[in-house]
């Protein structure tokens, strides 16, 4: 986003809204500030806002909500501005916050800084600077078996061929974080339906309702039956109600809004981090430089499956993968399960200390398995593997 020219319109930008919650015995001393990228519009901060809600009134304890923050100097303005009114965290929702988050971080050390989906928590060597993800590539996977069963339910009825059993995926950039998204998905997808491939479009933004609608219909255009996405609007799960396509959503249900079509979604939960975060402080520990969530913490989940228009047997296949996931006889980046330009993936050389230049520095390939979110919290899966086919790499 370009830089605001003024405070001025900055304050524009900033919408705030603060809430006192009654007190919970342990956290009494603590009060915590939010900085989102949009608003409730975006299901992307709302998923955030919501979580943010939920911890902090479960533990009593005083909050302020800033929305609209853009990725520029105005949230490192709003980050101050937190501080300054005595929250004691500040956390922060969007990628492109996080070198603004540092920078106040610098500046006020007695404020504990977190922020979701960043890299630099590890090397940037600030004990009060740190990030936190979860492992949704998990989520997406079992998306993805939902998504398979309904192809080979299409199939079946005569609806396709198993060579029609094309997906669609419409991605906001060409982040490992999208990446590592939609391949995880794919996967899924074809742990239950070997004939699918799918085609990725991108929008360059993280929320545009117009472009996702405009990247969904390109994809029922170009022959997809099935559309999934890394996206914040409602944009392309109306696009694919008013089609008849049905669809993968991610972040919250979409049900009400799309009946027919829409069948399940993935989501990070943010709460249990917010309670670790906001219980780490009201007992003097340290919160984790970079924090992982997963199955097991509560922090990967999806949404209530769609019976409407999910598949016959998609909860029972949902379940067996996910007891497969947490037992480990599952690996989502298996690399048996693939192969990139027609070749195993025997080693991959990521970029999990990121610099300038984003050099590939750390071996992320062990025993057959791309370890995604071990190295840090943040994705770095930004392998193009086959049956994947990009329609546009201009993000």
């Amino acid at each position: 986003m370009k830089k605001l020219v003024s405070i001025l319109v900055a304050m524009t930008l900033v919408m705030s809204m603060f809430a006192v919650c009654a007190s919970a015995e342990g956290a009494t001393n603590v009060k915590v500030g939010f900085i989102f990228l949009h608003n409730e519009n975006s299901t992307y901060d709302l998923n955030f806002i919501n979580a943010a809600k939920e911890a902090c009134e479960e533990l009593g304890v005083e909050y302020v909500l800033k929305t609209n923050v853009p990725e520029d100097q105005s949230c490192y303005e709003a980050a101050c501005d937190l501080a300054d009114m005595g929250c004691n965290i500040v956390f922060a929702d969007s990628f492109g916050h996080e070198d603004y988050l540092i920078q106040a971080a610098k500046e006020y050390a007695n404020v504990e800084f977190c922020h979701a989906t960043g890299t630099q928590a590890h090397t940037a060597g600030l004990p009060n600077f740190h990030n936190a993800f979860a492992s949704i590539y998990e989520g997406r996977y079992l998306g993805g078996v939902a998504a398979g069963m309904k192809l080979n339910e299409m199939i079946a009825n005569g609806e396709i061929t198993e060579d029609q059993a094309k997906v669609g995926y419409i991605g906001a950039y060409t982040y490992a974080e999208v990446i590592s998204g939609y391949t995880s998905f794919f996967l899924g997808v074809r742990s239950v339906c070997p004939s699918a491939t799918m085609d990725v479009t991108f929008t360059g933004s993280w929320y545009d309702e117009s472009l996702e609608k405009e990247g969904a219909i390109k994809l029922i255009s170009n022959g997809c039956v099935l559309i999934s996405e890394h996206a914040d609007s409602m944009g392309a799960p109306t696009a694919c109600q008013a089609e008849g396509i049905p669809f993968v959503f991610y972040n919250g249900s979409a049900a009400d809004a799309c009946p027919d079509t829409y069948i399940v979604a993935s989501r990070i939960n943010w709460a249990p981090y917010f309670r670790y975060m906001i219980n780490c402080v009201a007992n003097g520990e340290a919160i984790d430089v970079d924090w992982t969530g997963d199955m097991s913490t509560g922090s990967v989940e999806l949404t209530e499956i769609n019976e409407q228009a999910a598949a016959a047997g998609t909860a029972e296949a949902i379940a067996e993968a996910e007891a497969k996931i947490m037992n480990g006889e599952i690996n989502v980046f298996d690399t048996a399960t693939f192969t990139v330009e027609g070749a195993a993936l025997t080693s991959f050389m990521a970029d999990v200390d990121t610099d300038a230049e984003f050099a590939p520095d750390t071996e992320v390939v062990e025993n057959g398995i791309f370890m995604e979110s071990k190295f840090r919290s943040a994705p770095y899966f930004n392998v193009q593997i086959d049956g994947i086919n990009l329609l546009d790499t201009a993000f």
